[in-house]
């Protein structure tokens, strides 16, 4: 065995950095130690201040989110009580005219079927869900699902809602149900011969 021993590998590497790490504050003037200095504190106060900007970020994103699952919440459920809605509606609708001389049992089914339908519209927009009808307006594909084409009668413009087989649902605004429409097309041409 010899009496030689290994050099410490710590402190080779120490040795290295020295070498790598650049003037040594006592090799610098004081101008330069400043100017280091200072350079080292504006990339701290940087970091620093992107860092508070991130964190007010995400403070924010977390507020909205929790505002939007509040608000939309029950979009599932407002989306199944609007088909009760309509499914109210088609019904009234399916009623006969009222006639003089109707049995009076028919009148007041009729009547309790409006004053329900009423109370239910009430309840429905006491909580942001919103009808609309499309009807004469232009198509838009964000509201609208176009279910059939006809040609566009005179006077009126192409991809004009014609008729809707049911109308837009919201809830806050945001699309529940997008309105079953009619779409004016072209013009017919007439056939060449």
């Amino acid at each position: 065995m010899s009496d030689q021993t290994p050099a410490a590998p710590e402190a080779s590497a120490e040795s290295e950095l020295d070498a790598t790490a650049g003037p040594q504050p006592a090799e610098m003037t004081l101008e330069e130690r400043f100017q280091m200095l200072a350079e080292e504190l504006a990339g701290a106060r940087d970091k620093w201040l992107r860092a508070e900007a991130e964190t007010a970020n995400i403070r924010a994103r977390a507020v909205r989110e929790v505002a939007d699952a509040r608000q939309y919440a029950v979009q599932k459920f407002a989306a199944d009580v609007v088909e009760a809605a309509e499914n109210l509606r088609r019904g009234l609708a399916a009623l006969p005219a009222a006639a003089a001389a109707e049995p009076e049992l028919l009148t007041k089914l009729r009547g309790g079927f409006e004053g329900v339908e009423k109370s239910f519209w009430a309840i429905l927009e006491r909580n942001g869900v919103a009808r609309r009808d499309p009807t004469g307006e232009a198509f838009d594909p964000a509201l609208h699902q176009s279910m059939a084409e006809q040609p566009a009668p005179e006077g009126v413009e192409p991809g004009t809602v014609l008729q809707a087989w049911s109308a837009a649902w919201t809830l806050n605004g945001r699309l529940l149900k997008p309105a079953m429409v009619v779409v004016a097309s072209g013009a017919e041409k007439p056939d060449a011969a």
